[in-house]
């Protein structure tokens, strides 16, 4: 007896102990560095804890879909400002404004029902210095602006509206004058911009229609986005540069439960552009970002480092779905701008996109700004585990003197590739394979 109860002890400290082993694990970044407790903390947003209630309907806002009211929503954000903080509630209907801007200690809830929506105006929008495109520069407001706000929080059921039908058709039409327009040529807003700030979340909301990117955060440290639903459509009219999220020089991102789907990249890692950009202290790297229990619509790519990045790393994507997405994991690589893509790993994904890893020199309205040579970029330590994955392109990859791929990792991959199967191992240095299957058969180690 007292013999079994040892085995019985014994196999317990050993299940234990590899259980451990294995939250050790996925208690880490790809570095190796520490997931801190933060990550693992998810809780919604209490409206009733955040000061006093402003229920923008009751300082002089109608509820109007027709009327531009910018004047008097800002006026209420002030309001609360001025005394101390406080929620901006928008009730249920539809309320028609230009950008507002939110300051220290206001917060935004949407009552499920409200719709805030943006005017079809450019001139509704203010020009302030922003960040757009990997530059520090003076551009377009988006609708709901917050800068400098630790703290801030959106919340609630309801919807940000970009209104952005009227932008996409000026656009496609210059485009169609001038192929040479760029994003910015054609004037658009965003529909949320939050800026040099700490403790962010932004919850439960959707976000939908953006002219330009839909949801862009710079140097925000400890930012949640959790519950979103972020739209945007690739036809009848596409949404052109719609990015659900952009990410800009920011460290500490939790992005969970979400349903993203544009015409353009699901999540983007920015942080500048150009030969000197990792000189300039506008710019800098995007780190310790957990992607995971997402849904990806229709969408150019669900995870893209580029196309103004400088360096990204600690990036975790994992326990996620896709369906028409055209790419999994993209690698822009751009000739004028130094960069490192590093410490990726891609984890539990299923479903299916039109290929399932995209490197290729990013060429698009790039500018060596009178320096001869192209800036030498570098990927590397990247895995894909436990990935199962239709595709019609299994490795979309070119190889190019202007870029370094090494130690890419590919461990229990299964694809079903109808166009491409084939794998160029030469095109990355220290390439593992491990359990790889395609079209039903195993892939050698070359």
């Amino acid at each position: 007896m007292m013999r079994r109860n040892k085995i019985v002890l014994l196999s317990w400290i050993i299940l234990c102990t590899c259980f451990q082993g294995r939250v050790a694990a996925q208690d880490r970044f790809p570095d190796g560095s520490i997931i801190t407790p933060w990550f693992k903390q998810v809780e919604s947003t209490r409206v009733e804890k955040l000061g006093k209630i402003y229920r923008i309907t009751d300082f002089g806002v109608r509820q109007d879909s027709t009327i531009l009211q910018t004047e008097k929503i800002q006026a209420v954000i002030d309001k609360a400002h001025q005394a101390g903080g406080g929620v901006i509630v928008v009730p249920r209907g539809t309320f028609l404004s230009g950008s507002i801007f939110f300051k220290p200690k206001t917060h935004l809830h949407l009552e499920e029902g409200a719709t805030l929506k943006g005017s079809d105006d450019i001139a509704d929008f203010e020009l302030r210095l922003t960040r757009m495109e990997g530059q520090t520069l003076k551009y377009f407001s988006a609708l709901v602006n917050a800068d400098n706000v630790d703290g801030f929080t959106i919340s609630g059921n309801g919807t940000l509206d970009g209104n952005g039908l009227r932008y996409w058709k000026a656009f496609w039409l210059r485009r169609a004058f001038n192929p040479k327009c760029t994003n910015m040529d054609e004037m658009r807003p965003r529909v949320l911009y939050v800026s040099n700030s700490k403790d962010v979340q932004v919850s439960g909301i959707h976000m939908k229609n953006s002219p330009f990117w839909t949801s862009h955060y710079y140097k925000v440290e400890n930012l949640k986005l959790l519950d979103l639903r972020i739209t945007a459509p690739e036809k009848p009219v596409k949404a052109p540069s719609s990015d659900a999220i952009d990410l800009d020089v920011c460290k500490n991102v939790l992005i969970k439960n979400c349903y993203l789907s544009v015409n353009d990249d699901a999540i983007a890692l920015k942080g500048g552009k150009g030969p000197q950009a990792d000189k300039d202290p506008n710019n800098g790297a995007n780190s310790n970002i957990i992607i995971e229990d997402c849904a990806f619509g229709f969408c150019h790519s669900a995870l893209t480092c580029g196309s103004e990045s400088i360096h990204s790393y600690n990036i975790i994507f994992r326990n996620n779905t896709l369906d028409k997405a055209k790419k999994m994991l993209q690698l822009k690589m751009r000739p004028d701008t130094p960069q490192e893509y590093e410490h990726i790993l891609i984890e539990n994904v299923s479903g299916n996109a039109n290929s399932l890893l995209f490197v290729k020199p990013w060429t698009q309205f790039f500018d060596l700004k009178g320096e001869k040579d192209i800036k030498l970029s570098y990927a590397r330590n990247i895995t894909l585990r436990n990935v199962k994955l239709d595709c019609d392109i299994l490795f979309d990859v070119n190889k190019s003197d202007q870029y370094q791929l090494s130690n890419f990792t590919f461990d229990n991959v299964t694809v079903n590739a109808s166009k491409r199967a084939d794998i160029q191992q030469n095109y990355i240095t220290n390439f593992q394979l491990k359990d790889v299957k395609v079209n039903g058969k195993p892939v050698i180690k070359k």
